[in-house]
């Protein structure tokens, strides 16, 4: 299986206002994850947490997950399992203080899910 790491603009932005010790730790983590999928994928879902979507899309799970770098640090990013081709696919969208994680995550949402919420107010004004 081969594990693929894609990174959007805003992680590389907010990977580069972190520390050495901060941005070491980050990409240490996500390699570690990305090694361990092809034979421990069990393990690697036990690290991440799933987070919630909002009330607007009836019947579909996020796919949107963070995982803990240290006390402080969480990475957003979505895991893609793709068994037609053989590979699974991490996407890094942003590195954020824990802070920080619920206003991040909501932009990250939002930018994601727009169409399905938009799809869903279309659905409801035909209802």
């Amino acid at each position: 299986m081969d594990v693929l790491i894609e990174s959007t603009r805003s992680f590389e932005k907010d990977l580069g206002r972190l520390s050495e010790d901060e941005k070491t730790a980050a990409v240490k983590k996500i390699n570690d994850c990305a090694s361990l999928f092809p034979t421990k994928k069990g393990e690697v879902y036990r690290k991440l947490r799933r987070l919630p979507l909002s009330s607007d899309i009836n019947g579909y799970e996020s796919s949107l997950y963070t995982l803990r770098v240290s006390q402080k640090l969480r990475v957003i990013l979505t895991v893609d399992e793709d068994p037609i081709f053989g590979q699974v696919i991490f996407t890094l969208f942003r590195v954020v203080k824990h802070d920080d994680l619920d206003k991040a995550y909501k932009g990250v949402a939002k930018s994601l899910y727009q169409g399905l919420l938009h799809h869903n107010q279309e659905t409801a004004r035909i209802l």
